[in-house]
């Protein structure tokens, strides 16, 4: 906690300059999870699945989270719960196997989805706003709550490339947002071999309502730091230096059996 924020705690009551009304979000529900998403099929770009319909083996380098999908609907049968349905959209980064060059790199998508119910308390008021983003020129009103979703990058557990006996192709429905992070088009169906991934993915959920409250006054904030054009003039290179903890444990020789990290900062055990 920072010293402005310290000295804000200790104040004396005779120290508030006044009360003020502020509009916020009150955090109604929140969980946690820890997922392990075993065996998530990679949809390849078209010339990344052409080399590994001719690899010998894959291996996934990294994972990406590019987006994530966020619906809340009423739970019909639990007043005041709410169903918060998830899409998470993943980049993977992988390296083939072919004959005996050098392993080429391979892009696509995984995709995951899951549910939360979580208590978004009740709300009658229908809430309008000016906001560009809105609906339209007629501004749709809305009375559920807010659902935000914390993520980190998933971890690499682990991956394989299978065989495909069927040509079936998969109806995907891809957002523009997330296809347009590839430059070529992602291939669907038609493939003699796949790649599947293991990740591990940490994330926390939680539904707001809009909020006002009354909250006493010290002062207002002004910034104390001055403003400067020269990203050098900010502090002395040998003074943030010596904020630095000194990194002892890099220097204990870790065990045989001590988790790896691979190029891409995720994590691997052997």
């Amino acid at each position: 906690m920072s010293e402005h924020c310290q000295e804000a705690l200790c104040c004396r009551p005779d120290d508030l300059r006044s009360a003020l009304s502020i509009h916020t979000r009150k955090i109604t529900d929140s969980c946690r999870d820890k997922d392990c998403i075993e065996d998530l099929r990679v949809f390849l770009t078209r010339e990344s699945q052409a080399i590994l319909d001719t690899a010998a083996a894959a291996k996934v380098r990294c994972a990406d989270l590019l987006y994530t999908s966020i619906d809340v609907s009423p739970v019909a049968f639990n007043q005041n719960h709410y169903c918060i349905d998830l899409t998470f959209y993943y980049r993977i980064i992988a390296d083939a196997m072919v004959g005996s060059c050098h392993p080429a790199t391979l892009c696509g998508l995984a995709m995951f989805s899951k549910r939360a119910v979580l208590c978004g308390e009740h709300s009658d008021a229908h809430i309008f706003t000016s906001d560009a983003s809105n609906c339209g020129p007629c501004n749709c009103s809305n009375s559920l709550p807010t659902a935000v979703v914390e993520v980190l990058d998933p971890m690499v557990l682990s991956s394989k490339v299978v065989s495909v006996c069927t040509q079936e192709a998969s109806a995907l429905q891809i957002p523009d947002c997330v296809q347009g992070r590839f430059d070529d088009e992602l291939v669907l169906g038609g493939d003699k071999q796949r790649l599947f991934v293991t990740l591990g993915q940490f994330s926390i959920i939680r539904l707001e309502r809009d909020t006002q409250i009354v909250v006493p006054v010290l002062d207002y904030s002004i910034p104390t730091k001055e403003c400067c054009d020269n990203p050098g003039c900010a502090e002395d290179p040998c003074q943030i230096f010596a904020k630095i903890p000194f990194p002892a444990s890099q220097f204990t020789p870790t065990g045989c059996e001590h988790d790896r990290c691979d190029s891409c900062g995720n994590y691997q055990t052997t």
